[in-house]
């Protein structure tokens, strides 16, 4: 079956290669995790999950065992998948010239972010939560690509569903975090209360997108804490006191 997705106008643009960015719906979780949850780290029932990351390939085109994804640990680190790997690497990005492999990332809120150099044919994805983000997972799995041949200067990307501008609220701590970084970086804040302010994760990733030579770089305008029918939400479901929450999957792939 074909699931419903989102594109990305950029990336449709890519001969070759195929992508999307999945919902939450049309899978066969229940409960908290209704319905499309491809967390193999959730609590969910495993044969669950493996019938939703079955769809989800067969959505993109491939095989279940073509699907990858990391461990993810908020880091900078990507790796480069010649071929399926037996067990999950720890990282935070997967990059490939290999036609048929699915580059995944999964997320919560954090943005997933799909890169492609259709004419070196080089592709990537990168989980970019803020502390990703903030190391350099971008400017790894652009790095990453270009080790495979691609230039940044070719590569479109687009980041998709995540946590939005206006729902994304965070402490003083968190601000003082990223201008220690970068002063520059209080751009990417707007003003809440006396003790918080609300940070642009996808402004953020577009930034470090382009501080790496891709200028040709959106965002699809998701938010994931905002629409609890289409998408799963870390913050949503800590706010509700739920135990856990589902995964989200985004993908691209190389045609063969």
């Amino acid at each position: 079956m074909t699931l419903p997705v989102l594109r990305s106008e950029l990336l449709a643009r890519s001969n070759g290669v195929r992508h999307a960015f999945f919902t939450r719906q049309g899978g066969v979780s229940t409960g908290l995790y209704e319905s499309l949850n491809v967390g193999v780290g959730s609590g969910d029932d495993p044969a669950a999950v493996a019938e939703n990351r079955r769809r989800a390939a067969a959505t993109l085109g491939a095989a279940p065992g073509a699907l990858l994804t990391c461990y993810q640990i908020h880091s900078a680190d990507v790796v480069t998948a010649p071929a399926p790997w037996p067990e999950r690497p720890r990282a935070d990005g997967v990059a490939t010239k290999t036609p048929g492999l699915i580059c995944g990332a999964l997320a919560a809120d954090c943005a997933p972010v799909l890169l492609a150099d259709a004419e070196s044919r080089v592709v990537a994805s990168a989980h970019a939560g803020w502390r990703g983000a903030l190391a350099g997972v971008v400017e790894s799995a652009v790095a990453a690509m270009a080790e495979l041949g691609a230039r940044p200067e070719r590569i479109v990307a687009a980041v998709g569903p995540c946590i939005g501008p206006r729902s994304y609220e965070v402490g003083l701590d968190f601000l003082t975090a990223f201008e220690a970084a970068d002063p520059d970086n209080v751009r990417f804040f707007a003003d809440g209360d006396a003790e918080h302010r609300y940070f642009d994760l996808p402004g953020f990733v577009l930034a470090r997108l382009a501080a790496a030579g891709v200028d040709q770089a959106e965002w699809i305008g998701a938010d994931t804490f905002a629409d609890p029918g289409v998408f799963f939400s870390n913050r949503r479901a800590f706010r509700a006191g739920e135990a856990d929450y589902g995964r989200l999957l985004s993908g691209i792939v190389l045609e063969g």
